[in-house]
Order: structure tokens, then sequence, then C-alpha cells
């Protein structure tokens, strides 16, 4: 039997994902490749988070065969007025469904969210051996500007960042 899916599907992220998403926040979570998080999210959590953002901010998913697969969203960057058109970005894929095409479907639904709701870039950060996100980032046309070092502290070790662009 074959592992690909017959079709990967994007969409806006609804209210009754937020169990599915919980679920591959948390995988991101404690595999400790792609947030400084530790405390593990419970749907109400992810709920609040997404919804009560402003609806400028988009969130997406990608699902096949009816359960999603993956998110992305975006929040704030800065408050200042000129930063505006710049938003933060996060993107997680669940582990079984890694390197197979979800992370590039949702981000790209996402870039095209972003550009509707009048964004002109995204950033992220991502740690430096993350390099499955590394990789899709890059795909996606976006440029590594720089690291931050000693960024912060995961398990009571220092992380770096990469700091990723991509002007939209």
């Amino acid at each position: 039997m074959s592992m690909s899916p017959t079709r990967i599907l994007t969409r806006s992220a609804i209210r009754s994902d937020a169990v599915a998403l919980a679920a591959i926040y948390n995988q991101g979570i404690e595999d400790r490749i792609a947030t400084f998080e530790t405390r593990l999210r419970t749907p109400e959590d992810v709920e609040q988070a997404l919804f009560s953002r402003p609806a400028r901010y988009p969130s997406v998913v990608a699902e096949a065969d009816g359960a999603v697969r993956a998110v992305a969203w975006c929040s704030e960057y800065r408050s200042r007025q000129c930063y505006e058109g710049v938003a933060e970005f996060s993107v997680y894929t669940e582990r079984a469904f890694r390197g197979r095409g979800f992370g590039h479907a949702v981000m790209a639904a996402l870039l095209q969210a972003a550009a509707d709701q009048g964004f002109w870039k995204l950033v992220s950060r991502v740690f430096p051996e993350n390099a499955g996100s590394r990789r899709l980032l890059a795909g996606l046309g976006f440029r590594e500007v720089g690291i931050y070092r000693r960024h912060g502290r995961l398990d009571g070790q220092w992380k770096d960042c990469v700091i990723v662009e991509k002007l939209i």
C-alpha cells in the first residue's frame, strides 16, 4: 500500500480543527526541534491562540483523506505601525507526514493568504538543526538572514535561531 496521500487540500483553519492542531503542535514541542515551548497545549489553548487574534492573521491547514496533517499561521510581528505589513509565521506538520509535501502545501497557502491580507513580508526563526524546516523554507524562497546566538534556553541548554524572511 502506498504511503502517499491521494491529494493534499489546503483551507483556512476552523475551530473544530483544534484537537488535531493541538496534537500536531504538541509533537513539535515533544520533538524539541521546532519551538522553545515545553508545556503541551490543550485543544482549548490552541483554539484561544488561533481564533482570538484579529482575522487579518490567517491560519491554514493541509489535509488528506479528511484528516488535518499540517498547520501554519501568522501572528503579529511588532505593534508599531511601520511593521503592519510584516507578520511572523509558524508551521508544524504531523510526524508521520513530514517530508511528504504537507509543509510545502500549507506554507504556500499561508503565503497567499498573507498576501491577500496585505502583508508584504513573513519572518520567523528556525533552530539550526531543524534541517527539514530549513529545506522547506528555502524551497519556498525564504532567505536566511542571520543567526540569533543564544536566543533562548530549551531544557537548560542555550539554543541559536536562524532568522528567515520572505518578501511576498
